[in-house]
């Protein structure tokens, strides 16, 4: 009883307020006990109460984002404190992930770009993930409604799989399919507390895949931001082939610390809608690599293949098979039956026919969905030095990914659950990643297999149409081989075939089919994709600047992750059972503050295994210099390096995605047969030709030669991909404008890439028995992972100028340039991918008090036209101009925010990437409570 009295007698008490220059409270600042990790933040009101468990003197800190940082000192228990802060910059902003260590952002080592709460609040999009593409050198390629994918300089897809994305320490990334789902499976908007991205290389402190940069996202502190926050927010979305479709989105927050020592939290959010329609119905033919494919406007011939259009890959076309293989010879056949009469054939052309097939959105309801939780205890056993917390996520989502084809994410569920022990010099956590499919589908293959059932009966009776339509116009004085008759004759046979052999949308056989097709995982009948992969990590990381008596920063670090891959053998090759490999990896680091703390010297390394490859190490060298009397003008360069190990899919995939068979180059993948075919991966890598010699001996009527892979270089990934990656900078303020600058040049070795290649079914590539098959169209084409030797290289830079007007508005500006330095030639089969725009312009104004709690907001974004290169297709993407705008309205006796806003306010409809839909406009109104 003694004891706990001399406790709570020790316990110090004080309450206070947050205000800026002109009186006006600021809500969310943190409140803080220098020295300590004890702290709070303010309410709506600017208000704080805080408790330390020591007795004074000490000193607190009050500091937000945008103003200057103050310090008072408490003497006596329930003093009121009262800061005024002053208006400082975004350099003055607090980051941790650019060294594993507190620093504001001018001392930053590398380029990093950060978004907050209060950022969130005045954000011009329906949700912060999207309007992190606001921020300068930042990309974001729109898939759907729910699922974007951030990237950074360049070799951009919508998996990103160069790209690391960690919510509170935790690799959002899917086992099995190695990309994170965007902010499908992330975190509510009411527990974000910061964003931070570091463009490029990270590999020295991050390990594996922080290849071309690394986002976090850092949760609220239940011990700091108690209490109960809820949001709902609705709207439209509008887009010409979709029309006009709400939405609707809401969550909640709640906090609460039930002692100094014990805290808990629990968030939750709902989000659903109807997702951008995708309708290129062109074709497009796999032209030379490196070049645009040929495109051919829909519908150019009874055989198109529409890009968003499947079912119509079956075909009757030449392939080797013995089998009818034109509509003529489907008529010769008929006849030879009786079914048609004799001489019926001779008014049907040689020529190829498929199958009329569906409309994506005849395939997919378009839901967006995204249900998210998050829980959390946190329990101090020592005091604020030492924590322990248990926290678990899940989320379930449905969505449109677009990777070789396109997919349909239904109920795609994740969940992560982490033990972490942290405190002020340490960390330690586990955590598992446990992914499940759902039930989601593979849409082209849907339609395949879908027209397949009935595919001979719907030939014939095409063929028996077309005849006997023939047959009326012959007998009528016409001539049924005039182009147009023939146009005509074959939509009059289309229409017929399908009205008695293709169920239609929304009728009972439709429904059946489908249904049986999307719920079989045997891609030769099915669609249905299988996927409960997991991920367990542990990592750990301790500063021994204490110990050294803060001479140095020195940190050691290191990371362990097992993968288990379960895909029943329709993902990867893990047909008799899961697939289980591990890697690892250590990090060393020091920081050393010089010439009274104006150069900050870093230095680290960081050594990497695969159990599949060699080890890898990763140095970096940076420095930064403050110049200036107040040490305003900061500067800054590094030398770095970083590498990728190949990620699950590269090693152990065998998926059929129609246009090609992908196959992974692990050892013990080699020998693996490969879906729908009798062929291995060792035949891809050793028994196969190059695509670029393929479409030579087409073009030339077969006078070419073939060329084998052998010698070639395309061969199973050996190595890892490398960049050198050299960064300067400048950060400061200059006059009035605060400039932010980066430059880079990046050189790559070893770098991963997807050749095609061409392997005949029965023949040999060291005989004429291969030059026969590929000529009689006996062949596979597979996607093959291997090392380019090319010399690769890419650079840039970025330039960001913010300052106020009429000292009252935001504005800022920031330019953007991108480009990749690589030599087709070198590598005729490689496909770079680089998928950037070469130049890219972002403006912003805003004013968070234009008068009386009402602000506004307006984001505009302009990029170049740019090649997109992927499995599914090449094409130019168009340039496009969009502007986002938002009001929003304070009503601080409610402890409310209500907002109005928009995005791509002009309407013009673009796109992310060729396959992808045509993103529309979407307006939104919301409404904030306690947040």
């Amino acid at each position: 009883m003694l004891l706990f009295c001399g406790l709570s007698f020790s316990q110090t008490t004080i309450t206070g307020s947050v205000v800026d220059d002109n009186n006006q409270p600021i809500p969310g600042a943190n409140i803080i006990i220098l020295g300590t990790s004890t702290g709070t933040v303010t309410d709506f009101d600017g208000n704080f109460t805080l408790t330390y468990d020591q007795d004074p003197p000490f000193s607190v800190q009050a500091s937000s984002v945008g103003f200057e940082s103050a310090q008072e000192q408490v003497i006596s228990s329930n003093q009121f404190l009262t800061f005024i802060l002053n208006e400082g910059t975004s350099l003055d902003e607090i980051v941790i992930s650019a060294s594993r260590t507190p620093e504001s952002v001018r001392e930053s080592p590398v380029t990093i770009e950060r978004f907050d709460a209060k950022d969130i609040q005045f954000a011009t999009t329906p949700d912060f993930y999207s309007s992190l593409e606001n921020l300068k050198g930042v990309d974001v390629n729109k898939g759907s409604l729910t699922f974007n994918a951030v990237n950074t300089r360049g070799f951009a897809t919508f998996a990103n799989t160069r790209f690391v994305q960690l919510v509170d320490g935790m690799d959002n990334s899917l086992p099995g399919l190695n990309f994170a789902l965007g902010n499908i499976l992330g975190l509510s908007e009411l527990d974000i507390s910061s964003v931070e991205i570091l463009p490029g290389a990270s590999s020295a402190l991050y390990g594996a895949n922080a290849f071309n940069g690394i986002l976090f996202m850092t949760s609220k502190d239940p011990f700091l931001h108690q209490g109960v926050s809820a949001y709902v927010k609705t709207g439209l979305t509008i887009q010409d082939e979709a029309g006009d479709n709400q939405f609707h989105d809401f969550g909640f927050r709640a906090a609460h610390a039930f002692s100094d020592k014990f805290a808990a939290k629990a968030s939750f959010s709902y989000l659903r809608g109807t997702d951008w329609f995708a309708s290129d119905n062109n074709q497009y033919t796999l032209g030379a690599v490196g070049t645009a494919d040929a495109i051919t406007p829909f519908r150019s011939g009874p055989a198109h293949d529409g890009l968003n259009i499947y079912g119509d890959e079956v075909a009757l076309a030449a392939n080797g098979t013995g089998q009818p293989q034109n509509l003529n010879e489907v008529a010769q056949f008929l006849e030879a039956n009786g079914i048609l009469p004799t001489g019926a054939s001779a008014l049907v052309p040689a020529v190829n026919v498929a199958r009329t097939g569906y409309k994506e959105s005849d395939l997919t309801d378009y839901k967006a969905e995204s249900i998210k939780a998050y829980f959390t205890l946190n329990y101090r056993p020592f005091g604020n030095n030492t924590e322990v917390i248990w926290s678990s996520k899940i989320g379930k989502g449905s969505s449109i990914y677009q990777g070789s084809n396109r997919y349909a994410i239904k109920d795609f569920a994740l969940q992560q659950h982490k033990l972490e022990f942290r405190g002020d010099n340490f960390f330690l956590r586990g955590y598992t990643t446990i992914e499940n499919a759902g039930d989601s589908y593979d849409m082209r293959f849907t339609g395949i297999n879908m027209n397949k059932v009935g595919a001979s009966e719907w030939f014939g009776a095409y063929a028996a149409a077309y005849a006997q339509g023939a047959g009326q116009i012959l007998g009528g004085g016409g001539n049924p081989g005039d182009p147009a008759a023939q146009s005509q004759l074959h939509a009059g046979a289309r229409v017929f075939a399908d009205a008695n052999y293709t169920p239609q949308p929304g009728t009972p056989e439709f429904i059946s089919l489908f249904n049986k097709v999307t719920n079989d995982p045997n891609i030769s009948t099915g669609s249905k994709l299988v996927d409960e992969s997991k991920m367990n990590v542990a990592e750990g990381n301790y500063n021994f600047k204490d110990l050294l008596n803060n001479v140095i920063d020195l940190q050691i670090g290191g990371q362990y992750r097992q993968y288990s891959l379960n895909s029943s053998g329709t993902v990867f090759t893990d047909y008799d059972g899961s697939i289980d490999y591990s890697e690892y990896g250590a990090y060393l680091q020091g920081i050393k503050k010089l010439m009274d703390d104006r150069l900050k010297i870093t230095a680290s390394i960081r050594y990497d295994k695969n159990e599949f490859f060699d080890g890898s190490y990763s140095p970096r060298l940076s420095l930064v210099y403050a110049a200036g009397e107040n040490k305003q003008h900061n500067f800054r360069a590094s030398l770095q390096t970083g590498f990728r190990n190949p990620d699950t899919q590269a090693l152990f995939i065998g998926f059929d995605v129609g246009r090609a068979i992908l196959v992974g180059a692990a050892p013990d993948n080699l020998d693996r047969r490969l879906p729908n075919t009798t062929l291995t991966g060792r035949d891809a890598y050793s028994n196969s030709y190059t695509l670029t010699s393929l479409q030579a001996f087409g073009a030339s009527g077969g006078t070419t030669s073939l060329n084998p892979v052998n010698g070639t270089g395309i061969t199973p990934l050996a190595e890892q991909e490398k960049v050198t990656a050299v960064d300067v900078g400048y950060r400061g303020k200059i006059s009035f404008l605060t400039v932010d600058f980066n430059a880079y040049y990046n050189t790559y070795d070893n770098f991963s890439a997807q050749k095609f290649v061409v392997t005949p079914k029965t023949g040999s590539v060291t005989d004429a028995s291969g030059v026969i098959d590929i000529a009689t169209g006996n062949y596979k084409v597979f996607n093959v992972y291997t090392n380019s030797s090319a010399d690769i290289s890419s650079y840039g830079g970025v330039i960001g100028l913010s300052t106020k007007i009429a000292k009252e508005f935001d504005f800022g500006v920031n330019y953007t340039y991108a480009k990749l330095d690589f030599d087709q030639s070198t590598d005729p089969d490689f496909s770079a991918g680089f998928n950037t725009p070469e130049h890219k312009v972002k403006v912003s104004l805003g004013n968070p008090e234009l008068f009386k709690n009402f602000g506004f907001n307006i984001n505009g974004r302009w990029s170049d036209k740019y090649f997109w290169q992927a499995g599914i297709a090449n094409a130019m993407i168009s340039a496009r101009t969009v502007v986002d705008a938002q009001i929003n309205y304070s009503v601080p006796s409610m402890k409310s925010t209500f907002k109005i806003g928009g995005t791509n306010l002009g309407g013009k409809e673009y796109q992310s990437a060729v396959g992808s839909p045509y993103i529309g406009s979407q307006y939104f109104i919301s409404w904030t409570i306690n947040n």
